[in-house]
């Protein structure tokens, strides 16, 4: 039996493949070409139109990478097709079958409106149906001549991924422009017997079904003409009716499928491509809807809409209608598809702010769901934040790629850290670009993990990555196997359809508890390091920017607040943060891109920052401390010296205010403050930290040990690194010097450089200042090396059976043994500000201002003591997709804690990555403080509405129930717990009078805070 299946399979793929598909296009006449390439960058439609184009014709080669071609095409429907279908079909020359990774073209009329895109699945344009016979065509294609980045399956490096690199030679051989008629009965036929071939292969050879298939295909295929294809198929069709009309069983799993495209914002190509790909996207789902009306397309990534809006406003026309009809649903509420691990916590509330207020100022829509499909795993505040959004529920995908692990639930409700839950679906298809394919519908049932809870998952489908989007084929797959024997039964509708229906059959579904870490791509905490610090340095410097400008609108009258600038320099962080750009996993284009982007982003919030600091009033130098909690520091003034001064928390004192601390000495090979003793070996390894506070040793082993790793992964080189890294190394131990570079009373520095590798360097200034027992590791490195990674290592003498990490708006603990294969797949894991280490009584953080990779885990020594070693991973060196990642200089700051406890490690990574800024302005007394520590302030702003009130966002920093009484700066009217989009929470209260507020927090609660002022 099973041979007999296997002919059959196979006759249907041969007569399809050579006889059936041909016939779908059959009767064509050939356009008219003529072609202009566009130098350079591309150019508006009204440009390209009024150029001089010359001759073209098909077969001869075009397109130099990232370059565009315009094509003219001229034809006339001849007579004789009348009554018929008409279509234009075009063939660029494409190279295998994926839409986003190589030529492809937006169809527009003479007079400048897009009608539809091609791409290798998707290669026709409606012209008439049914024709008169005789209609004039007349188009301008712009066709895009991207590089296939792909074209060695991500195993080697590439030019192509930068113009600089990538040469001038055509890419692609034009192979087709004609008029055609669409043959639909043989069209859908081809459809009938694809449907019913691949759902024969998945039914078991002892299912009654599968027989039934197999012998109605044997039957129709006798029954086919092999020399007159069009003019049978109507009868074949006809023999496949009673199989295909058999209806599905009433226990039969239910799929929800949506139409989608996903589309990257930047990955393989640069975000100037992105925005050219939605509008040929948009455009082909826009055609579908009319054609289909049962179609529901959902689209996330409010970024894509602007640039739709902004650039093809025909476009944007329809995709107003579509929503209005019922066909296109906004989706996620964020404005783009950021990385779910990287970003900070306020970030991901602007991305969920900025996402959600574009559809509702558009469409008048309030989208209920986060969209993340593709992301690198999802951290643990996300249930919170998304629910303060007004999010009902929460969709990836991502985590079916986990490497070890099987997630064990498909619908779940997700807990984050402070014990809210939002109701999520992780389709069990497995994909978010579905095609209906008999074997991924089965795939979908077999996998479904809640079976006798759940009868239904959702599949998102349309081809991705870089867009394209459903197709008709696809949408007359849904339509035979709506209710068909032996599969699944496919509705397509609107995903918040689908979540209502699951959550309603499914009230109780299991409960999964804290981070949704996934089991790959942990190098995407850790390449492209001056991507990643450009966004840190940038979130922090916006934090900055909105705190000294709503000091300066309270108190200064005329002052305006800079709400557009802001939104603009906000919205352009945000973009970086997409889920291929913040990881470091796009080409050099990209990266290059964007690290010129945070450039200027820096330098325009200093100018804000700056403006705002000037409006304060001319005064003696002050000292302002953008973090929220008092900090006692030693400053270097604006002549170069140095001053101890003491400074309230978001606010500011004169240069020079404080009690000065003990002095520090310095001799060749030790920094003593006091507080801590730093020991240097000769090779410039710290041999010992004594914390003499607690009087014990803090070190177990070389600390500050750099270890270069090999580092060749299987597949991703961007997005993996592999366990087997470990086992390749070399330490770092040759120094070329030890110096002593400061030995005042306030700061003791030692300066150690190093050669290495392939002509790579690095100098750090390992800095120990008076009052603090902070010890800095001020890191320079000029990096040339090849598939390598280089971590930093601090071997402490704690007993820690798990290591706390800072995520968004709090902490997870992460256990340091690998009891099971869930531990031990956290191999490589991701914290922002802080790492913390301890056992009871005493603890050690890692501090870093950039750096987010790093590595925890346990040894027992022969003493018999216990070892505990965090290492950060400092930089790596991929060369796919960018041969030239991470290569050349770069600066960070990264720094051991000890002594401390969770609050100690918070409040010096705010230190740290808020440097103490002296300017000669006005005092500034503390803006908003908490008498509280545990209750943490993350950002002051005014009121979007522009109502002038004060937003204050805060959280419970520490784990743990908190009161705490909020005292502004300013004379209170009132206080309101908003939403983060700034909306009244009714279930929500707080006390306040005249000067303060009092508050009452669970563990890690955020709120939001509107405070107007009296």
């Amino acid at each position: 039996m099973h041979d007999e299946r296997r002919r059959i399979e196979e006759r249907v793929e041969r007569i399809l493949e050579q006889r059936i598909r041909p016939a779908v296009h059959a009767d064509a006449v050939p356009f008219a070409i003529e072609a202009w390439e566009a130098p350079g960058e591309p150019v508006p439609f009204e440009e390209a139109a009024a150029q001089a184009y010359e001759p073209f014709v098909t077969g001869t080669p075009w397109g130099p990478p990232w370059g565009t071609t315009w094509f003219r095409v001229r034809g006339e429907v001849p007579a004789r097709w009348a009554g018929r279908r008409v279509e234009s079909v075009f063939d660029l020359g494409f190279v295998g079958d994926w839409p986003g990774n190589q030529a492809e073209a937006l169809v527009h009329t003479v007079d400048g409106t897009p009608l539809k895109a091609v791409n290798p699945q998707n290669q026709y344009v409606p012209v008439a149906h049914p024709a008169a016979g005789g209609e004039r065509v007349d188009y301008l294609i712009e066709a895009a001549s991207n590089p296939d980045i792909l074209a060695n399956d991500f195993r080697g490096p590439t030019p192509l991924g930068d113009p600089a690199t990538a040469g001038c030679a055509p890419l692609y051989t034009f192979a087709r422009a004609d008029l055609a008629v669409l043959d639909e009965n043989v069209w859908h036929l081809s459809l009938d017997l694809q449907v019913l071939r691949e759902l024969m292969l998945e039914l078991g050879d002892h299912e009654p079904r599968r027989h039934e298939i197999m012998h109605a295909l044997d039957r129709a295929l006798d029954a086919l003409d092999l020399d007159d294809i069009p003019g049978s198929a109507a009868d074949v069709r006809e023999l496949l009716r009673p199989v295909l009309a058999r209806p599905a069983h009433a226990s039969a799993h239910t799929m929800s499928a949506v139409g989608h495209a996903h589309i990257d914002s930047a990955w393989l190509w640069p975000i100037r491509e992105t925005k050219r790909k939605a509008s040929r996207t948009f455009s082909n789902v826009t055609a579908l809807a009319e054609e289909y009306e049962e179609f529901v397309f959902a689209c996330s990534q409010a970024q894509q809409y602007a640039w739709v809006r902004e650039n093809y406003p025909r476009v944007w026309e329809r995709i107003k209608k579509a929503v209005a009809d019922g066909q296109w649903a906004p989706v996620g509420g964020m404005w783009v598809e950021s990385d779910g691990n990287l970003p900070g916590g306020e970030a991901i509330a602007r991305q969920l702010v900025h996402g959600k207020r574009f559809f509702m100022e558009h469409f008048g829509i309030e989208t209920k769901g986060v969209w993340l499909p593709d992301s690198f795993g999802y951290n643990a505040a996300y249930p919170q934040l998304a629910k303060l959004a007004g999010n009902e529920w929460f969709l990836t995908q991502k985590l079916s790629w986990n490497q070890t692990n099987k997630l064990p639930h498909h619908t779940f409700w997700w807990e984050g850290i402070d014990g809210s839950r939002i109701f999520t679906h992780f389709p069990p298809v497995d994909t978010y670009n579905a095609e209906f394919s008999g074997k991924e519908v089965a795939h979908a049932v077999r996998n479904y993990q809640d079976k006798g809870g759940g009868t239904r998952s959702l599949a998102p489908f349309g081809h991705g990555d870089g867009g394209g989007g459903p197709t008709r084929e696809m949408m007359e797959r849904a339509r035979r196997l709506a209710d068909l024997e032996g599969s699944a039964k496919v509705r397509v509708e609107h995903p918040d359809a689908f979540f209502e229906a699951a959550r309603a059959e499914y009230p109780d579904a299991p409960v999964w508890s804290g981070e949704l870490y996934l089991e790959l791509h942990r190098a995407t905490y850790t390449s492209q390091a001056r991507t990643k610090q450009g966004n840190r340095r940038s979130e922090h410097r916006l934090r900055e920017a909105e705190l000294w400008a709503t000091a300066a609108a309270l108190r200064v009258p005329g002052y305006d607040y800079p709400y557009e600038w802001l939104d603009r320099l906000w919205k352009t962080v945000l973009l970086h943060q997409f889920h291929d750009i913040l990881p470091g996993s796009s080409i050099a284009w990209v990266h290059r891109e964007a690290e010129a982007e945070y450039a200027r982003v820096a330098g325009e919030l200093e100018a804000l920052t700056s403006q705002a600091l000037a409006a304060l009033g001319e005064g003696a130098p002050q000292v302002f401390n953008t973090s929220p909690l008092d900090r006692a520091e030693v400053v270097r003034t604006p002549d170069g010296g140095l001053t101890y001064t003491e400074v309230p928390g978001s606010g500011s004192a004169a240069l020079g205010t404080g009690t000065a601390p003990r002095p520090v000495t310095t001799t060749d090979r030790v920094l003593d403050n006091g507080l801590v003793r730093v020991e240097f070996a000769d090779d410039g390894t710290l041999a010992s930290v004594r914390d003499l506070v607690a009087g014990r040793e803090v070190l177990a082993g070389p600390g500050n040990l750099l270890r270069l790793h090999s580092d060749l992964p299987n597949y991703w080189d961007a997005w993996d690194i592999d366990k087997h890294y470990r086992n390749r190394f070399t330490d770092l131990l040759d120094a070329e010097s030890v110096t002593v570079v400061e030995s005042g009373p306030l700061l003791g520095a030692v300066r150690i450089e190093r050669a290495f590798g392939k002509g790579s360097r690095i100098t750090q200034t390992v800095t120990v200042r008076a009052g603090s027992r902070r010890i800095d590791v001020e890191t320079d490195i000029d990096w040339h090396e090849a598939e390598k990674i280089l971590k930093a290592a601090f071997p402490v003498d704690v007993r820690a059976d798990r290591s706390t990490a800072e995520i968004q708006f709090g902490h997870v603990h992460r256990p340091t043994h690998t009891n099971t294969s869930w531990e031990a797949a956290r191999f490589e894991v991701y914290g922002h500000r802080w790492v913390h280490v301890a056992e009871p009584g005493y603890g050690v953080a890692v501090i870093n201002d950039s750096t987010y990779g790093h590595d925890v885990s346990r040894t027992t020594r022969e003493d018999g003591g216990t070892t505990t070693t965090v290492r950060l991973s400092l930089v790596r060196a991929p060369r796919v997709p960018d041969p030239e990642a991470d290569q050349g200089r770069h600066r960070f700051t990264y720094a051991l804690l000890p002594g401390a406890t969770v609050q100690d490690a918070i409040a010096e990574g705010y230190a740290l990555n808020l440097p103490l800024r002296v300017a000669e302005a006005g005092p500034v007394a503390p803006l908003v403080t908490s008498d509280n520590p545990a209750v943490t302030v993350e950002a002051v702003k005014l009121a979007d509405d522009r109502s002038g009130d004060v937003v204050v966002r805060l959280y419970e920093s520490l784990g743990g129930r908190a009161q705490a009484t909020l005292r502004p700066g300013f004379a209170l009217a009132g206080a309101q717990v908003n939403d983060l989009l700034e909306r009244p929470l009714a279930d929500e209260a707080v006390s306040c009078d005249r000067d303060t507020v009092t508050l009452t927090l669970r563990p890690f609660q955020i709120l939001t805070l509107r405070l107007a002022r009296a």
